[in-house]
């Protein structure tokens, strides 16, 4: 789950700049104030250098700079360089990033109207993206992919059902029905606090979609973020289940059919709207 460039241009204000222009970064002054005239043992005092404790948004975005350092399309972080990062974000707390339930971004919407996610937008570069998902009850995140990239979906609070498919991969799209076959990764529902959850290039659930029980918010580490001049166009999805369609030489047990779904291509849903919002948490220092 990510927002594009090229959509985010159209549907999402640039609360990266106004998030320059607005939160100030504080100047520290970390050497304390040394008497000079002080001689000799007694006069000396010794000065420590005063330790700053690392924000847990800071300690995350130092983190992704190590482990996606040189992430590219297709390329998978190490296995210890995945766990160092999934250990970060599965400590993370709402509150670690300045959010709570209560907040106008979860709100309900009115009653007939498609609930507007919000998202706050915490660092985007070459290597990785982070920001925030606010969905209120009821809000959808659509069937999409993330070509080439490693995604990691931290819930913060809140239960998201998620419905996640992989491309079975000896079978390619057919092109009289524009379909092709894929197999259900995960199908429930998901309850903070929790585990972050991993998708892969490959494999993972690549594509999924996130429904909301209740309102609840989703902190996404992309590597590499979405790029459509690199290949990582964002592509929207509908699912048919395996019945409605028969295509030859394609055949699976009954009792795996449940478990796999026919996945057609569509334009980006006219009703899906993110609205941005302003980062209000922990100032990130971008070294």
């Amino acid at each position: 789950m990510g927002i594009e460039t090229s959509v985010a241009n159209k549907k999402v204000k640039q609360v990266g700049e106004l998030a320059k222009d607005k939160i100030p970064i504080p100047n520290s002054n970390l050497n304390p104030k040394t008497n000079t005239n002080s001689k000799g043992k007694r006069g000396r005092r010794r000065h420590h250098k005063k330790m700053v404790a690392v924000s847990p948004v800071q300690k995350l975005f130092n983190t992704c700079n190590e482990v996606f350092d040189s992430c590219s399309t297709g390329i998978i972080p190490s296995s210890d360089n995945i766990q160092k990062l999934k250990a970060v974000l599965d400590n993370f707390k709402p509150a670690d990033v300045g959010l709570f339930p209560e907040m106008p971004h979860f709100q309900a919407s009115v009653a007939g109207r498609t609930p507007v996610i919000r998202y706050l937008h915490l660092h985007e570069c070459d290597k990785f993206s982070m920001g925030i998902f606010c969905l209120p009850p009821s809000g959808v995140i659509p069937l999409h992919n993330h070509p080439g990239m490693t995604v990691f979906s931290k819930l913060l609070f809140g239960t998201m059902h998620i419905k996640s498919y992989d491309w079975v991969a000896d079978v390619p799209a057919t092109k009289q029905t524009e379909v092709r076959l894929a197999k259900v990764k995960v199908n429930s529902k998901l309850t903070a606090p929790c585990n972050t959850s991993i998708l892969y290039p490959t494999d993972g659930g690549n594509m999924h979609c996130f429904t909301a029980v209740t309102a609840c918010a989703v902190l996404d580490v992309l590597g590499p973020p979405y790029s459509a001049p690199d290949g990582r166009h964002c592509q929207y999805y509908l699912d048919f289940p395996f019945a409605n369609f028969s295509v030859n030489g394609v055949s699976i047990p009954e009792e795996e059919k449940e478990g796999h779904a026919w996945l057609q291509e569509r334009e980006t849903p006219e009703d899906l709207t993110f609205v941005g919002e302003l980062y209000g948490g922990p100032v990130i220092v971008e070294k």
